[in-house]
């Protein structure tokens, strides 16, 4: 794995179409490899890369699954478990992904959330962890 830093980020992108015949939007960058030369020996020209960017990042984020998550009255809200229990908790989110959200308040660590919680679902409904 090689550390970079993005240096420029083209301002339009190109309109390409994959071998599945799916039109993809795609922006060049730029990227400057921080790692030094002797971690990176055999490095060439024109290799492929598989790039993960990171925008954010923080120390002991709370953050619950996407799937957790849904629009309860103007904010966001999550159902917890207790005592057997679906418990509505309204929460806020901060930083998120496609997978995760950061939750700034409303949980907290150990909390068990329902994943993919149905229109069955309610506040007081008794509810079972699944294997």
């Amino acid at each position: 794995m090689l550390d970079a830093r993005v240096t420029r980020i083209e301002p339009a992108a190109v309109t390409k179409v994959s071998a599945l015949g799916i039109e993809e939007q795609r922006v060049k960058l730029r990227l400057d490899i921080v790692t030094p030369a002797e971690a990176r020996v055999g490095l060439g020209d024109r290799f492929r890369t598989y790039v993960r960017i990171v925008t954010w990042g923080g120390d002991a984020v709370l953050q619950v699954p996407q799937s957790a998550l849904f629009r309860q009255a103007a904010g966001w809200a999550v159902y917890t478990e207790r005592a057997g229990r679906a418990v509505l908790v309204p929460v806020e989110i901060g930083h998120s992904n496609a997978q995760v959200a950061e939750v700034v308040s409303g949980l907290t660590e150990g909390d068990r959330v329902v994943a993919y919680p149905g229109s069955l679902i309610a506040d007081g409904s008794r509810i079972t962890a699944r294997p």
